[in-house]
Parts: structure tokens; C-alpha cells; sequence
């Protein structure tokens, strides 16, 4: 037979299980007054590239991925201007999603991308890749320089096997950054080099918040001088 324990205050009989009970309903309370005041770590809560990374902001991209319609309510709602134009071709290579951003500070302007490589782009600028400048340099970026987005070919340049997601416009290559100083950065030179080097590494780390695969000059000789930031579905996330 279960005992039943409760103590007497007063007149008043309080059973332990309502404390139990309202203990757990105010964590509760907290919690979700918690995901209000930092929706970047609300699973439920709808992707703003206002927010900063968070707990569930790798869930929501990822979300927004294979939904690409919520991707482009996710740009709107948080106020980023892009143009969405009519989908190409057909196929590995085909271009079924074409956004460009056009007020990004991206050097040659306006190249085609998917909506989630667009998203990915605008949380790590926002909120990754102007920190780490300001912390390192002691400046910002004001333009990021890049070598393209689409390119019809496998992984590797190789005849045969899994396409890039460079095929569909679902990835981006970062050549250097140039900064409010004038001064540029370059990823093949500055790497490892004092605090450019150290700026870079904090960028590229910054870059992994908000993107399934970023690989770098640490990953092999064939992205010594740039970084490559996609948005593919693959079950794992890669930072290197």
C-alpha cells in the first residue's frame, strides 16, 4: 500500500505530490519563458537569420533544406533582400533553386546559390564572421570574396561517383576577406600567419554554426586557398 505523506500547517493539510507537482510546473514555466527570450535554442520556433546560433539552429537549417519554400519565409521574415529566379535544367546539375542576395558584400556580385546556402551565408556574417574580425583585427568586413558557387561536376573532379554539391548551386568557395581598413585577407597566404591566421581559424570555426560541411586549408591541399561552405543533407555535419 503506497503512503500517502503530507504536513499540516495550520489548519491546512499540504500533500508532498502538489509540491512535486508545482515544482515541475514552474520549471516548465522557466523553460519556455527560456526558448521565448532565446529562440535559437527553440526547436519549434520558426529560423530568423537575426538570431544567433543556437542549440537548434543546425535542426531549423537543416529543416529549411528540404523545404525550400519556409527557407525563403525565413529570409523574408528576417528582412534579408534576395531575388528568387526560375529554376534550370535538370538532373545532378540541375539548377531547381536559384537565389541570389542582393545586398550581400560578395565579390563578383550576385552569384547564384540555393535559398539554404543563402541563409547559411547571412548567420555567419551576421553573427560569426564580424566577431571574429573585430576580435583579431580590429575591423570588420566589408566584402568577402569568393570563386563561385555552381559547377556541373562529382566530388573531386572525379568521372565517377557522388556529384558536389557545387552541381546544384548548393555550396560556396571563400577566397579571401577585405576588410574596413583596406587591408585583405587571403586564406592561401594568411593561413597559420599571426593574426590573420588566427582571424581565419576563428572564421572558418564560426562558419561550422551554421553550415552541414566547412573544409579548409586543415582539411587537405585541394582547399589551401579557400574555404568551402555547403549545405548538403548528409546525416553528419563536417568542420575541418
Amino acid at each position: 500500500m503506497a503512503l500517502k505523506f503530507s504536513k499540516r500547517i495550520g489548519q491546512f493539510s499540504f500533500d508532498s505530490r502538489i509540491l512535486g507537482w508545482l515544482v515541475g510546473a514552474a520549471f516548465l514555466f522557466a523553460g519556455w519563458m527560456y526558448l521565448q527570450a532565446y529562440p535559437q535554442h527553440n526547436p519549434l520556433a520558426p529560423l530568423d537569420v537575426r538570431h544567433p546560433p543556437g542549440i537548434a539552429t543546425s535542426s531549423k537549417l537543416l529543416a529549411v533544406t528540404e523545404n525550400r519554400g519556409e527557407c525563403r519565409a525565413a529570409l523574408a521574415r528576417s528582412g534579408v533582400q534576395f531575388r528568387q529566379l526560375p529554376a534550370q535544367g535538370e538532373g545532378p546539375c540541375g539548377l531547381l533553386d536559384r537565389t541570389q542576395l542582393t545586398q550581400a558584400a560578395l565579390a563578383p556580385s550576385g552569384p547564384v546559390m540555393t535559398c539554404p546556402v543563402a541563409a547559411g551565408l547571412e548567420i555567419w556574417v551576421r553573427h560569426g564572421l564580424q566577431a571574429a574580425a573585430q576580435q583579431h583585427l580590429g575591423a570588420t568586413v566589408t566584402q568577402i570574396d569568393h570563386i563561385g558557387t555552381v559547377n556541373c561536376r562529382r566530388m573531386n573532379n572525379r568521372r565517377s561517383g557522388p556529384w558536389s554539391e557545387h552541381a546544384p548551386g548548393n555550396a560556396i568557395d571563400i577566397r579571401s576577406f577585405t576588410l574596413s581598413d583596406g587591408r585583405v585577407v587571403d586564406i592561401e597566404s594568411g593561413w597559420g600567419q599571426g593574426k590573420k591566421g588566427e582571424f581565419l581559424v576563428a572564421a572558418r570555426n564560426a562558419a561550422c554554426a551554421s553550415f552541414r560541411t566547412v573544409l579548409s586549408p586543415d582539411y587537405n591541399a585541394s582547399h589551401s586557398n579557400h574555404f568551402h561552405l555547403d549545405q548538403g543533407t548528409r546525416w553528419a555535419t563536417v568542420c575541418r
